[in-house]
């Protein structure tokens, strides 16, 4: 049983990360700021991770990652191939390399969380605004030769405030679900 379990966490995380990819086209404004609504969904991708980490562990918790942006991949070339669209490898790996690096620290920082502290509120939502920010950052650097700068850092503080705000609530969802103490 713990196998499948395991394996609906990978496919309700694959399946969120494709619906975020799918979002990227459809945008809503705020004060003149043209937004993705996948900047809403992206801090859920790693409150999934985090309740993978906490039932099954780091190492399965990175396989997870890794399994769903490999997946991920996939389905956009499938989409491309689909559509008749020319398949390039850097238009498919851009945004999954950024998903990914960002994933892994965010890994790595709930790990030691979970190894070193109590799990308080602060240091969980710290944990997603890092992880955040960290997927933004590289984000800008694999899509540096494509951006324009003229709204640029308007849409890239927006993203964060708004994505920050959104972290507020998961962090205390978090902090309910870790005193549940989620069981294997």
């Amino acid at each position: 049983m713990e196998k499948e379990d395991y394996g609906i966490y990978i496919l309700l995380l694959t399946t969120l990360i494709i619906f975020i990819e799918s979002l990227k086209k459809y945008t809503f404004s705020i004060i003149e700021i043209n937004l993705t609504y996948n900047i809403l969904l992206l801090p859920f991708t790693f409150l999934l991770i985090n309740i993978i980490i906490k039932k099954y562990g780091y190492k399965k918790g990175f396989i997870a990652s890794i399994l769903s942006s490999i997946l991920l991949i996939i389905f956009k070339a499938l989409i491309a191939f689909s559509l008749g669209e020319r398949i390039l490898f850097s238009n498919i790996i851009e945004e999954t390399i950024s998903y990914m690096l960002s994933q892994i620290i965010n890994i790595i920082i709930y790990n030691f969380l979970q190894s070193n502290t109590k799990n308080s509120y602060q240091l969980i939502f710290l944990n997603y605004i890092l992880s955040v920010v960290s997927y933004h950052m590289f984000l800008t650097l694999t899509l540096l030769n494509t951006i324009t700068l003229e709204n640029y850092w308007k849409e890239y503080f927006m993203t964060l405030g708004i994505q920050v705000i959104i972290c507020i609530p998961i962090s205390f969802l978090e902090k309910k679900l870790i005193r549940k103490k989620i069981t294997k």
